[in-house]
């Protein structure tokens, strides 16, 4: 029997997130970057990221910042994006079903073409990113 609902409390935030960060930490192409950039800074990561999709699926604001410019250096590319998008929608499906759980894929979605495309220019420019 299937017991996925859509996403709608913080609480369901918070599993997608735990479950879906689960999945990076221990990935064979992202694990590293993640553990290396985060270290032991996990529980504070896992909270910023609760408040964010709490904010952007949830619309509680409760997340305020500029998600961007802590990854505008990271070593990545397409196969990386590709792999958390990856991992992003697996989880999602193992977890969820819905209307907020498609929003969830189509931003993360929107998040990896932009993410991209900033890095790259930013790699290929003398540009900072704006905080």
């Amino acid at each position: 029997m299937n017991h996925r609902k859509d996403i709608t409390t913080i609480e369901d935030i918070r599993l997608l997130v735990d479950a879906f960060y689960g999945k990076i930490r221990v990935d064979i192409l992202l694990g590293g970057i993640f553990n290396g950039v985060i270290r032991d800074r996990w529980p504070e990561h896992l909270e910023k990221m609760y408040r964010f999709w709490q904010t952007v699926l949830l619309d509680e604001h409760t997340y305020y910042g500029s998600p961007f410019p802590p990854h505008a250096q990271l070593p990545v590319e397409q196969k990386h994006f590709d792999t958390w998008l990856k991992l992003w929608y697996e989880t999602i499906d193992e977890h969820f079903i819905g209307a907020r759980a498609d929003e969830a894929k189509w931003r993360g979605d929107k998040m990896a073409v932009m993410f991209l495309s900033k890095i790259e220019y930013y790699r290929n420019n003398s540009a900072t990113p704006l905080l």
